[in-house]
C-alpha cells in the first residue's frame, strides 16, 4: 500500500512533462517519443512515466453534460518507435471500485476506461481500447456515418465490439481507485503513411456507482458528432509499423448425435466431421490489410439468443460474430444494411481487402459460398466492393457494388450515398440504390432510396426521413426486411436536465410518427397502409436508475396481395378467397425499469400491454409481453445472467389464445484466469401457434399443401437447449475450445417431466496465430 502511494507521489511530484486539462480546453496534446521498452505489469512505477504527457480535467458527458467530473482521472501517454503507451490513474473517493475477472469484451458492468483513437483524424470514427480496473480488455470500433455496421446490431456512433486487436494491458485496484498500464503496438493499428502524425483522441471513463460517463474533452450531447469533439495527439513521428503476416491454421472436429432412423428411437448414431482450414492476414504497411481464408471454421461458440417476432411478417436480424468477417467490417458500412455478411453461410474460400487511399476507404470482399445454399447445388460467387471517401470536415460520399451469382439466380446492387454534416448540430443523408435480379429467364429491376435530415441539439433534436423500396428490390448480400413500400417518418426529441444532485438527472421524450404506403400507391396519392404515433419517454434518476414508458397508437390496413394464397372453407363445403379485415386501430403501452450497476447485481423489467393485431389472421388481439433480466456477480470470477422474454396474443373476438412464446435463458460463467473460462448456457423455447381462423366468420383458414388446400393446424414446439464450453484464449487468433451441447423436447411447455433428447454434439477447435514476419 505504501509503495502505491509513493508511486503516485513520485509521478505527481516530478511533473516534467506537460499537463493537458480538458476543462481548460487544453485538448491538443503532444506525447513525448521515448525510445525504451517496459514490462506491462499494471504499475506505473517505471521512470518513463514521469516524462509522459498527462491528460486530466475530465467533464461529465452523460446523463448531463457541461459539468466538471465528480471523479478525478489522469491518463499518461507516451510512445516509442513501435508502440503507444497509456497509463491510467482513476481516483474513486465515493465507494468501492467495480471490477471482476471477466472474459474479453465483457466489462460493461465494471468500472472501465475507453481510449478512442482516430489515427486518420477523420472525426467520424474511432478505434476503441477499453479496460476495467484489472486490465481486462474490450476493443472495437465506432463509425458515425452510414447505417448499422454489416451484420451488427450496432447503430451509428455506438461501439461495435466485434473486432479484436493485439495489445497488452494489466491493472489493479488501489486504496484510492485503480491503476492500469497499456501498450498498443503500431502494427495493430492503421494510420496514414506520413512522417508527422496527428491523431484524434478521446478518453471516456464509465463510472458504475453513479452511471456517469466522463470525457477528457468537454464533449456536449447537443452535437451532430461525438467523435468531432475529441482532442488531438499532435506531432508524432518516426513510428514503425512494418509488414505483418499472420498465419492462423485451424483444426476443428464436430461430432453430431441423432436418433437412428427408426420409430422406436432405440438407437443413437454419431457422425464426425473433422476439418482443417486456415486464415492468412497480411498487414501491408499501415494502410491496407489483406485477409484470406480456406475452409474456415465459422461455428459460433455461443448460439444466438432467440428473439421474438412480434410482427411475424418480417425476418429477424442477428449480428455477425465470425472473426473473418468482423475485421474491417465498418468499412462495408452502408445505409439500410445493403451489406449483411451472414448471408454468406459457409464459404469454401474467401478474400477480403480493406484499407485507405488518402481520405477514401477501400473495401473488397469475394467469397465462394457452399453449394448447400442453392437449390441446384451450384456454389454462388459473392463479390462486394465498397468505396467511401471523406470530404469537408466529417462528411462522406460512398459507392457500393454487390453481386451474388449462382444456383440459377443472379442479383446485383449498385448504391450511391452521401452523409453531409453541417452547422455542428445537423447532418443530411441521401441514398439511391438499384437492384437487378435474374432468375428462371426473368429479369427484374427496382430502386431503393432514402432522404434523412437530423438535428442533435442539447435540449431539442429531430430526425426526419423518407424511405422508398421498390416492389421487386432485392439485396441478396444485404438485409432488407420489407420491400414495396414508401415510409416517411418524423421524430422530435425534447431533453430536460436536473440540477446537480437532483433526483431526476435527465428527462427525454421522443415524439415520433411514421406512415407506410404501398410503393405505387404513394406516387398515386392513394390511402396509406399503416401509420403509428408514439411518445418514448425516459427518466434517468440519481444513482443510475432509469424508468421508461412508451404509449403507441397505430392503424393497420392489410395488403390483399399478401394473402392471395389463403382461402376460407365455407359451411357449404366450397373454398372462397380469404378477405383480410378492414383497417384496425391498436393501442399499446410499454413500461421499463432498470437498476444501476450495483456491485453484485443489476436487473431490468419491461412490460408491454394493450390491443394489437395478429398479422397472419388480420385479427384483433390483446397483447401481453414481458422481458426481464438479472445479472449476478457474487464473486470476482463468477457471473450468472438470467433473462426471460415472453409474448402472448389473445383473440379479442373469442378470448382464445392466438400465439404464445416463452423463452427463459440462463448463462453461468466462471473465469478461471483472464484467458480461461468455463460456461454453460441453457435456454428453453416454448411456442404455440393456434390454427388460423377467418376473423369475419370464425372458420378455419386453408393453407396450401402440395396441390391441395387443408385447414391450418395448431403448432406446438417445446425445446430445451444446453451448451457447455471450456475456453482457452490467450490472445486473438490463438484458441482452444471444447464443448458439448444437447437439444431436448417435451409435449408440455416448461413441465420438465418428459424431456426427450433429440440431438447432441461435441466439438473441439484448436487454432494458433503465427506471425513469421513483423510480430508485435
Amino acid at each position: 500500500m505504501l509503495l502505491a502511494f509513493l508511486g503516485a507521489f513520485q509521478i505527481a511530484a516530478a511533473q516534467p512533462a506537460p499537463v493537458y486539462n480538458g476543462r481548460a480546453s487544453q485538448i491538443t496534446a503532444q506525447a513525448p517519443r521515448i525510445d525504451t521498452t517496459i514490462t506491462i505489469d499494471g504499475s506505473l512505477d517505471e521512470p518513463v512515466w514521469s516524462r509522459a504527457a498527462v491528460l486530466t480535467g475530465f467533464s461529465e458527458y452523460s446523463p448531463a453534460d457541461q459539468r466538471p467530473s465528480p471523479d478525478s482521472t489522469d491518463v499518461y501517454v507516451w510512445y516509442s518507435r513501435t508502440a503507444i503507451y497509456f497509463g491510467i490513474r482513476a481516483y474513486e473517493p465515493h465507494g468501492p471500485v467495480r471490477a471482476t475477472l471477466a472474459d474479453r469484451d465483457n466489462i460493461s458492468s465494471d468500472d472501465n476506461i475507453e481510449i478512442r483513437l482516430d489515427p486518420y483524424n477523420e472525426r467520424n470514427r474511432s478505434l476503441v481500447f477499453a479496460v476495467n480496473p484489472l486490465g481486462v480488455q474490450a476493443d472495437g470500433t465506432t463509425n458515425e456515418t452510414g447505417g448499422f455496421i454489416p451484420g451488427s446490431n450496432v447503430g451509428p456512433g455506438q461501439i461495435d465490439l466485434s473486432a479484436d486487436f493485439l495489445w497488452e494491458s494489466k491493472g489493479h485496484v488501489t486504496p484510492w481507485g485503480y491503476e492500469v498500464e497499456i501498450r498498443i503496438p503500431f502494427s495493430s493499428l492503421r494510420y496514414p503513411n506520413r512522417s508527422i502524425q496527428d491523431w484524434g483522441i478521446q478518453i471516456q471513463r464509465n463510472v458504475q456507482h453513479s452511471g456517469y460517463k466522463e470525457t477528457w474533452t468537454e464533449a456536449r450531447s447537443g452535437a451532430a458528432s461525438f467523435a468531432n469533439q475529441a482532442g488531438t495527439l499532435a506531432g508524432m513521428h518516426d513510428m514503425h509499423h512494418g509488414q505483418v503476416i499472420g498465419l492462423n491454421p485451424e483444426l476443428t472436429n464436430t461430432v453430431i448425435g441423432k436418433p437412428c432412423c427408426n420409430s422406436s428411437l432405440t438407437g443413437w448414431k454419431y457422425t464426425s466431421k473433422p476439418q482443417l482450414g486456415g486464415n492468412v492476414r497480411w498487414a501491408m504497411g499501415s494502410n491496407f490489410v489483406l485477409n484470406g481464408t480456406v475452409k474456415p471454421d465459422f461455428s459460433q461458440v455461443e448460439a444466438d439468443a432467440t428473439q421474438i417476432a412480434a410482427d411475424e411478417r418480417f425476418a429477424l436480424f442477428y449480428p455477425e460474430k465470425r472473426p473473418f468477417f468482423v475485421e474491417g467490417s465498418d468499412q462495408f458500412n452502408v445505409p439500410n444494411t445493403l451489406v449483411y455478411t451472414r448471408t454468406i453461410v459457409q464459404p469454401n474460400a474467401a478474400m477480403k481487402l480493406t484499407g485507405k487511399l488518402g481520405r477514401a476507404d477501400v473495401a473488397v470482399l469475394s467469397a465462394l459460398d457452399a453449394a448447400s445454399t442453392t437449390p441446384n447445388g451450384d456454389q454462388p460467387l459473392v463479390d462486394i466492393i465498397r468505396l467511401n471517401s471523406g470530404f469537408g470536415g466529417q462528411s462522406t460520399a460512398g459507392l457500393l457494388y454487390s453481386s451474388r451469382v449462382g444456383g440459377g439466380r443472379s442479383n446485383r446492387v449498385v448504391d450511391g450515398d452521401i452523409h453531409y454534416v453541417f452547422g455542428k448540430l445537423y447532418y443530411a443523408q441521401a441514398q439511391a440504390a438499384i437492384s437487378n435480379t435474374t432468375q428462371n429467364g426473368s429479369s427484374k429491376t427496382a430502386p431503393m432510396w432514402e432522404l434523412v435530415l437530423d438535428r442533435t441539439g442539447r435540449a431539442f433534436g429531430f430526425h426526419y426521413n423518407v424511405l422508398g423500396v421498390g416492389n421487386t428490390f432485392a439485396a441478396d448480400n444485404g438485409f432488407v426486411s420489407r420491400t414495396g413500400i414508401v415510409a416517411p417518418g418524423i421524430s422530435n426529441r425534447l431533453s430536460l436536465y436536473g440540477p446537480p444532485g437532483a433526483l431526476i438527472e435527465k428527462f427525454n421524450v421522443f415524439f415520433s410518427t411514421k406512415a407506410v404506403w404501398r410503393y405505387d400507391d404513394f406516387f398515386a396519392a392513394k390511402s396509406l397502409l399503416e401509420d403509428n404515433a408514439s411518445a418514448n419517454t425516459s427518466f434517468t434518476l440519481r444513482g443510475g436508475w432509469s424508468l421508461g414508458v412508451t404509449p403507441t397508437i397505430a392503424t393497420y390496413a392489410f395488403d390483399p396481395a399478401a394473402y392471395l394464397g389463403d382461402f376460407v372453407s365455407t359451411t357449404q363445403g366450397s373454398n372462397i378467397p380469404f378477405q383480410p379485415s378492414p383497417r384496425i386501430t391498436t393501442f399499446t403501452n410499454a413500461f421499463k425499469i432498470s437498476t444501476p450497476q450495483f456491485a453484485k447485481y443489476d436487473a431490468s423489467l419491461g412490460v408491454t400491454t394493450g390491443n394489437d393485431v395478429d398479422f397472419l389472421e388480420t385479427s384483433r388481439v390483446r397483447r401481453l409481453d414481458y422481458n426481464a433480466s438479472l445479472n449476478l456477480r457474487p464473486t470476482q470470477q463468477l457471473r450468472v445472467g438470467a433473462t426471460y422474454v415472453s409474448s402472448r396474443f389473445t383473440r379479442r373476438s373469442d378470448g382464445a389464445l392466438s400465439t404464445s412464446t416463452r423463452i427463459p435463458r440462463v448463462k453461468v460463467e466462471y473465469q478461471v484466469t483472464r484467458s480461461i473460462f468455463v460456461r454453460v448456457v441453457t435456454q428453453y423455447t416454448a411456442t404455440l401457434r393456434s390454427s388460423l381462423l377467418d376473423p369475419r366468420t370464425g372458420l378455419p383458414l386453408l393453407i396450401r399443401n402440395d396441390t391441395s388446400y387443408v385447414p391450418s393446424i395448431e403448432n406446438i414446439a417445446n425445446g430445451l437447449r444446453t451448451d457447455w464450453l471450456f475456453s482457452y484464449r490467450p490472445s486473438p487468433g490463438t484458441v482452444f475450445f471444447a464443448g458439448y451441447g444437447n437439444s431436448m423436447t417435451e409435449p408440455d411447455a416448461l413441465a420438465f417431466r418428459r424431456l426427450r433428447r433429440t440431438q447432441d454434439g461435441f466439438f473441439v477447435k484448436l487454432s494458433y496465430l503465427f506471425e513469421p514476419l513483423g510480430g508485435r
